[in-house]
């Protein structure tokens, strides 16, 4: 039977342009039982749902997460703005009671002093031009300008606020972001033998990191940096040879 989960699964792996499109209609010969109907696709990035198509609207592999999930993952570096995503800002103005925050998208972001957790009138939170911010979109659309909030829905800071004293902070592709961010990261799990270090990914491309050296904060940034297109076993082969200290 043909269902859109089969037409999504024959382009696994292949390279898709923006402009393809897949229909959720029914065969005109009215078999499947109205299967198609109830299937669900979540989209990802790169993909858009209309009605009863979804959109490719990124050039890149289509990839899956069972049971449902795909996306496009290309080499993109500008980033666009999207609602719940976490990203790390560089504050470049206080204008009132509104911080402009660099996110490296089309244009600043705004973010309100009572967007931190304990934050009032009267206990206003010790942001500076200059501070990187980690933060959370709650509006992020075309029309309006974004706004961040270092809160989660409970009022909870969760991670979020001002950081980064010392440390190295770095542009890294989009694809690299994702791969570091997933569950059980081998990229970070096979850094973690080689130095301790403390490490930030935002979203947006931008990683900051921290080890107990500048020499080492250095070392981790660079095989970061390095290890982008790398296959796993040439990764862990460098990673190895660091760790001996061969490099």
């Amino acid at each position: 039977m043909d269902t859109v989960h089969a037409r999504f699964k024959d382009k696994i792996g292949e390279v898709l342009l923006p402009g393809d499109v897949f229909s959720f209609r029914l065969p005109e010969d009215g078999h499947g039982d109205g299967n198609i109907k109830t299937e669900k696709i979540i989209c990802g990035p790169g993909l858009r749902r209309n009605g009863e198509e979804v959109q490719v609207c990124k050039s890149g592999i289509l990839r899956h997460k069972q049971p449902n999930l795909y996306w496009i993952d290309s080499q993109q570096r500008r980033y666009v703005p999207a609602k719940g995503e976490s990203v790390i800002g560089i504050v470049t103005a206080k204008s009132g009671d509104i911080f402009k925050v660099d996110v490296g998208g089309s244009e600043q972001a705004s973010l309100s002093y009572l967007a931190f957790e304990g934050a009032t009138k009267r206990n206003r939170p010790n942001v500076q031009v200059g501070d990187l911010v980690y933060s959370q979109f709650t509006i992020a659309n075309k029309d309006m300008e974004p706004e961040l909030v270092c809160i989660d829905s409970c009022g909870r800071a969760n991670g979020m606020g001002v950081f980064g004293a010392d440390g190295l902070l770095f542009k890294v592709s989009l694809g690299l972001v994702r791969r570091l961010l997933a569950p059980q990261s081998e990229i970070v799990k096979d850094l973690e033998k080689i130095f301790p270090f403390e490490l930030v990914v935002g979203m947006n491309g931008r990683v900051w990191v921290k080890a107990k050296t500048v020499q080492q904060t250095l070392i981790v940034a660079n095989l970061l940096e390095t290890c982008e297109n790398m296959t796993s076993q040439q990764r862990q082969t460098l990673f190895r040879r660091v760790a001996e200290g061969s490099l």
